[in-house]
């Protein structure tokens, strides 16, 4: 009973301290961790939809709070603002809607002083290789820019993808929720 006993008090003491290491090791590097997945993946989004700055829009990043999702987690907005002599002119931030087979993230890029699209840049899809795939090819993509934004856009108004209707769709749908979010969040994006 005694050898029980000591097993299980050095058992407890073994994960107790593993516990705390993993703890720790998870504080120490959870923000290089998130400042490098910016870095590498959502920089060369934002550097694709936005142009003409003097900043850097990966550390002027703006975090902001959109509430509660189902689960009662915090959700957050990450903001890339573009400034040029110190005023913010545009923002990029992701956005996604329903593909055919998964969501899609959209960089939207946004010219606050023209009132028009800068660009966009598909930064995630499940879509269909050589179908709905083809989201991320320039002659797609490049259709949204410079589209005002004081509509929601169609299919009609960019360059739409035969045989990828639905992916078409969940693009422009993402861009209409970004300019809505806009609309909603823009005294908080523009510092």
């Amino acid at each position: 009973m005694r050898d029980i006993i000591k097993m299980l008090v050095v058992l407890t003491a073994i994960c107790a301290a593993s516990g705390f290491s993993l703890a720790l090791v998870h504080s120490v590097t959870k923000e290089p961790i998130e400042y490098a997945m910016l870095k590498n993946v959502k920089e060369p989004a934002v550097k694709a939809v936005l142009s003409g700055y003097q900043n850097d829009p990966i550390k002027d990043r703006v975090a902001i709070d959109l509430g509660k999702d189902k689960k009662g987690k915090d959700v957050k907005l990450i903001v890339f603002p573009a400034k040029k002599d110190g005023k913010t002119f545009a923002v990029a931030f992701e956005s996604s809607a329903q593909g055919y087979h998964g969501p899609i993230g959209v960089m939207v890029g946004m010219d606050l002083d023209k009132k028009k699209l800068s660009g966009i840049s598909i930064v995630s899809h499940s879509e269909t290789p050589g179908l709905g795939a083809r989201i991320v090819e320039p002659n797609f993509t490049d259709s949204f820019k410079d589209k005002a934004m004081d509509k929601e856009l169609g299919v009609g108004d960019i360059n739409a993808l035969s045989g990828a209707t639905l992916s078409t769709k969940g693009v422009v749908a993402a861009v209409n929720q970004a300019q809505a979010t806009l609309n909603k969040y823009r005294d908080k994006m523009v510092q």
